[in-house]
């Protein structure tokens, strides 16, 4: 199984998806992680010449158009089948779960303890979290 987590720090998770620069990828075997491998994230910055809504209503997000970039951002992970961060918009976390990828939204800011509690199960998806 392979988990990412978005990071800028490769230590930390980052509070927001769409702003993180990296994703921490990694591989668990037995309860246990393998491997670790930064990745490039592309960022709303990436899409900064395209059309962006201002306002953030209750279905901002949720549109095609939005669910494209989500998926362009996520395109570096699609070998993973988790994505774990610290806060992101209602659109992404419905774009991932359409592309197979399990969101999860925590408040926890280490990497390796967040793992740790998802490999336990004790990890929370803190969906009220979501903006």
């Amino acid at each position: 199984m392979k988990i990412a987590v978005i990071t800028d720090d490769g230590k930390t998770i980052s509070q927001h998806f769409g702003k993180a620069s990296h994703y921490l990828v990694l591989t668990i075997e037995n309860n246990k992680v393998t491997d670790r491998e930064m990745r490039e994230k592309l960022g709303h910055n990436h899409f900064s010449g395209e059309e962006h809504e201002e306002h953030h209503g209750e279905n901002h997000g949720l549109d095609e158009a939005h669910h494209e970039r989500h998926a362009q951002m996520a395109g570096t992970i699609s070998d993973c089948q988790v994505l774990i961060c610290g806060g992101m918009g209602r659109g992404a976390y419905e774009s991932m779960r359409r592309i197979n990828i399990t969101p999860v939204v925590t408040d926890v800011h280490d990497i390796d303890t967040a793992i740790n509690q998802y490999i336990e199960g004790s990890l929370i998806d803190q969906t009220e979290k979501l903006h």
